[in-house]
């Protein structure tokens, strides 16, 4: 049988792959390689070849209903007995028998058929095609006491299980069509054809399995073309929320509380996201991951609509609000693709005078809590990352102000079993000092100075800590009171999380690699000769992609209308580019496909600068993700005490 399955799939341009467990498998063991090749998207079909002791209701259900090609699971089996066949996967042993007997002229309407030990999905299956040709079907077992009068009453005989030796052929009457299916064509025994009686000649030895093994390719091919079908760009099939506006209007908590979301991993398979491109937190939130850019590289993008805001307000301008809105209307309403993509918000606005950044009224991202909060901690990874970085400039500059050039060298490359190597950052160190060695035991005392030492002038340290709370106190304070820091101590200072580099270049990235290339050339300080010291020189870069290999992955969360939004990054737009990450606009225009819409906001705050017609273009052209200009739609809100903006001036 696998001979025949792998000549046929080859023939047919199928990749044949057999996974042997050992004969003592347990039923959980098989239910965990089952649920294995479900996840698996290079798996289209999956036929079990196990014996019959293993066929348990719990492991056929265990299979994907869109993988069973051999139609045995319950949802296959249930479309078949409900008249959908074109909609499930039929068992291809009994429609080998009914497809081998209507061409062999034998017509069906009428006939009287008995179904010999067929059990389960075989005898379910052939019971139904049979009924549904208009035939009479009766069902038995080999120990079924009636058989002999039964087997003188068929017009036309199925065997499905093999005959006992104490049942005599002569039961079947002359000119009696007999096809024998009893072979364990789960388990590979090939036993299909004829029992030795009268056949008309119709039917030859083995049709059965043969054209069975050909009908199962057959169903793995249109599993496959189903699959690359769903992999093209179409309209969601959204199962939008319903909004029951409230006159007066309830606050926004309120709003927010009333609505139940739908579970987001409902919301990822209805926007075409596969199973294994989630890791879903919780029942409101998910990260997606990078992956899904390289399933989907051959798609075409969306159209890119900014909403932006020129000047600040200490309530904000709406942005947010007016993001939702647009793509609830686009999607929940006028039924076309639409991704919201926004920033997450700083709990030091939430917790102070501006608030949470979800939007508002009907227009808000929901849960309210959630989205405004923690998260899935992508804040707090930066945070991480940002005081890791922060502590090894300290450290680096007190070890370096109390130990000898030889005492640094051992420790930053340190003997471990007698040898000691370079690791691949220091090797990029010594490049960049000019130093083209690879022996630690080469450098000459001037190179060891030169390589442990940074000689970072406190002064000119740039690189604060973070804290996402707004906590006035925190603003200016002397570092380095304790006695063991051996009087060393320095004016220092935190601030807001999201103001933090890292979160730029979160937002900035387009992959893991270039997050890393990126971390390691944050400037921190400059030395002693003016210098700029990097991430890279104190050879922290690896540690900090490491704290920040989840948080680079976008944030799926849903607007009050059940409609998809991208919460990821959030630097503050006075001091950064303001806007949401670049990977969550890529993804999701991506996934709206070439006739949808991805609705980015960003905030091109800075009341300092004088806001000209030039600015305005400046800031637009300068979002990272360069789509065509036919695909860019613009919204802006502008706020100018005391000048007259024309519309010449926004013309485009």
């Amino acid at each position: 049988m696998q001979e025949i399955n792998q000549n046929l799939a080859e023939e047919a341009g199928l990749n044949i792959t057999h996974i042997c467990l050992p004969p003592d498998s347990s039923e959980d063991e098989i239910i965990d390689e089952i649920l294995k090749i479900n996840e698996d998207t290079r798996v289209h079909g999956l036929a079990l070849q196990i014996s019959e002791n293993s066929f348990s209701n719990k492991v056929l259900n265990a299979l994907k209903p869109e993988k069973d090609v051999d139609g045995v699971t319950d949802v296959n089996l249930g479309r078949l007995v409900r008249g959908d066949a074109h909609e499930c996967y039929v068992s291809p042993v009994a429609r080998a028998v009914v497809e081998l007997l209507e061409k062999s002229g034998v017509n069906l309407d009428g006939k009287k058929v008995l179904v010999i030990g067929a059990h389960g999905s075989l005898e379910a299956a052939l019971q139904c095609l049979f009924q549904r040709r208009g035939s009479m079907t009766m069902s038995s077992q080999w120990k079924t006491p009636q058989l002999q009068s039964k087997l003188h009453e068929a017009d036309i005989a199925v065997v499905g299980s093999p005959k006992p030796e104490d049942i005599p052929l002569s039961w079947i009457q002359p000119g009696t069509t007999v096809l024998n299916c009893s072979h364990d064509f789960l388990s590979g025994r090939l036993g299909c054809g004829s029992l030795g009686v009268h056949f008309h000649g119709l039917i030859a030895e083995d049709d059965v399995s043969l054209l069975a093994a050909a009908l199962r390719i057959q169903n793995m091919v249109s599993s496959g073309r189903r699959w690359l079908r769903e992999q093209q760009h179409a309209r969601w099939r959204l199962h939008c929320l319903k909004l029951q506006p409230l006159s007066p209007v309830p606050s926004d908590l309120e709003i927010s509380r009333a609505q139940t979301p739908k579970a987001v991993d409902v919301l990822a398979k209805e926007i075409g996201l596969l199973a294994d491109e989630i890791e879903v937190y919780g029942r409101s939130k998910a990260k997606v991951r990078l992956s899904l850019l390289e399933r989907l590289k051959d798609q075409a993008d969306g159209k890119y609509v900014l909403v932006a805001g020129i000047t600040p307000t200490p309530l904000g301008e709406g942005k947010s609000t007016v993001t939702v809105g647009l793509v609830q209307a686009l999607t929940a309403h006028l039924n076309i693709n639409s991704f919201a993509c926004l920033r997450q918000p700083s709990q030091g606005p939430t917790f102070g005078v501006k608030g949470g950044a979800a939007g508002g009224g009907y227009a808000q991202v929901i849960p309210m809590e959630e989205f405004n909060l923690h998260l899935t901690g992508d804040i707090h990874a930066i945070t991480a990352a940002n005081n890791l970085l922060a502590a090894a400039i300290d450290t680096r500059i007190l070890h370096e102000n109390t130990q000898t050039d030889k005492a640094l060298y051992n420790r930053l490359v340190p003997l471990v079993n007698g040898v000691r190597e370079f690791s691949s950052i220091q090797l990029a160190r010594l490049k960049k000092l000019g130093i083209n060695k690879t022996d630690p035991s080469t450098l000459t005392e001037e190179e060891i100075s030169k390589f442990a030492r940074l000689n970072i002038e406190p002064s000119t340290i740039t690189w604060q800590r973070v804290l996402d709370t707004n906590d006035r106190f925190l603003r200016k304070m002397t570092i380095g009171q304790a006695p063991t820091e051996k009087g060393y101590s320095r004016q220092a200072q935190f601030d807001i999380a999201v103001a933090s580099e890292i979160m730029a270049v979160l937002a900035l990235t387009d992959s893991l690699t270039d997050m890393k290339e990126r971390l390691g050339r944050m400037v921190v300080a400059s030395d002693k000769n003016g210098q700029p010291v990097t991430a890279e020189d104190l050879g922290v870069t690896g540690a900090l992609t490491v704290l920040m290999k989840d948080a680079i992955k976008p944030n799926l969360m849903q607007t009050l209308e059940g409609t998809p939004v991208f919460v990821h990054a959030g630097p503050f737009a006075n001091i950064a580019h303001g806007n949401s990450s670049v990977l969550a606009d890529k993804i999701a225009l991506k996934l709206v496909g070439e006739e949808g819409f991805v609705v980015t906001e960003a905030g091109l705050n800075n009341k300092n600068s004088p806001v000209s017609n030039q600015h305005i273009k400046l800031g637009w052209c300068t979002m990272p993700c360069h789509p065509e200009p036919s695909n860019i739609i613009l919204c802006c809100s502008i706020s100018l005490p005391g000048e007259a903006v024309q519309d010449s001036e926004l013309h485009g």
